[in-house]
């Protein structure tokens, strides 16, 4: 029994481009910077917990790539952003988002996040057989391996990042789509003034210290790249708008994170969405789908980001094994090397294990409903 076909788009929910393929080269570009940022750890010694890396003395090309190096963690909050702005486009003017979201986020993220989680704990048992400590996130056990199945590792009932850490992030976004889901028919009908005071509320609530910061700051970001999308709906952020507001805010972080060291969060935000409106702007300005390739380098932005800690790790053992000493990271050669490895393995892992298994879990929630019948 095959599927019923989609519906039609509810009317004025649907921006008329329909894909964003700019958006989806950033995807890339940002998991790309996470790499940077991480780079460090291959200079983090067996140690029980913690040890300061100085980046500018250890990093290949560092006076070349510092703001990548030092700053490359702030694409995670870009990530939230984009997420965003790509649901409201996607489920909004949906009239079945309700019942297949679920069972969409299911089929696209956990294949990919129990592969490598399961990975990640295999190659942390051998380095910690070996050094008697684990590499970078120490907190290894059957509690933080449990909360990480269903991605509620990083849901506040966490002690600290573990397994495969930077799933931190995807962690905290799941919140963000519940949320999203939750609100769906009211956003549908306000979505600008419903998603805009969500994303002040929760920002407000981070830049003013409340717990559970990393929750608050993902709804936040992930809301507020909703409410650009709601603002497009209402046409306000036409080319001329975007490239001045984006070149605007990201003037404003550039100022704000050289001047005034104590308004970091705040140089992240601006920069987070000069980039997002300039990016936006690219793709208004590709009238003619130039950039179609695009979709297709998006969608290895995840499999980037989840396998390059794995990859990280597998790495330093056999740099252990056989060379004795990490100076080799100091190499640039060895740091192009990475990026490219994990930026292969990112678009070999979307085509021969996550489209597979996406796949594979929409039949096997098809053929469930086929056989359950009509509600």
């Amino acid at each position: 029994m095959t599927s019923a076909p989609r519906a039609k788009p509810l009317p004025g929910l649907r921006l008329g481009k329909r894909h964003f393929n700019a958006l989806d080269i950033s995807r890339l570009l940002a998991a790309c910077l996470v790499l940077f940022w991480h780079y460090q750890h291959f200079f983090v010694p067996p140690v029980d917990f913690q040890f300061h890396v100085r980046r500018s003395a250890v990093s290949p090309l560092y006076h070349q790539l510092a703001w990548a190096y030092d700053y490359g963690h702030v694409a995670v909050q870009y990530f939230w952003a984009v997420s965003g702005f790509v649901f409201a486009h996607v489920y909004l003017a949906d009239p079945a988002a309700n019942s297949r979201f679920w069972i969409a986020r299911v089929a696209r993220l956990w294949p990919l996040h129990l592969l490598t989680l399961v990975l990640v704990a295999a190659l942390q048992a051998t380095y910690g057989g070996i050094h008697g400590t684990d590499f970078i996130y120490h907190t290894q056990d059957w509690k933080h391996f449990l909360l990480s199945l269903p991605l509620a590792q990083y849901w506040g009932w966490q002690d600290n990042q573990s397994y495969n850490g930077p799933s931190w992030s995807l962690s905290t976004e799941v919140l963000a789509y519940g949320a999203f889901w939750l609100l769906l028919p009211a956003l549908r009908r306000a979505p600008l003034l419903l998603s805009l005071p969500i994303a002040a509320g929760m920002l407000w609530l981070f830049f003013s210290g409340a717990p559970d910061q990393p929750v608050l700051t993902c709804i936040g970001y992930f809301f507020a790249g909703a409410a650009v999308y709601g603002a497009a709906l209402r046409g306000w952020l036409r080319l001329p708008v975007l490239c001045v507001a984006g070149l605007g805010l990201v003037f404003a972080a550039w100022y704000l994170s050289h001047y005034t060291r104590h308004w970091l969060e705040s140089a992240t935000l601006a920069g987070t969405f000069g980039m997002l409106f300039l990016t936006l702007a690219i793709d208004l300005a590709d009238r003619n789908d130039l950039l179609r390739a695009g979709r297709q380098l998006g969608d290895a932005s995840y499999g980037v980001y989840l396998w390059h800690f794995p990859l990280q790790l597998a790495l330093v053992l056999l740099i252990d094994a056989t060379l004795g000493s990490r100076a080799i990271a100091r190499q640039p050669a060895f740091m192009l090397f990475f990026v490219a490895l994990s930026v292969v393995v990112g678009f070999a892992s979307n085509r021969w294990i996550e489209r597979p298994a996406q796949r594979g879990v929409l039949k096997l929630a098809q053929r469930w409903r086929d056989k359950a019948g009509p509600a």
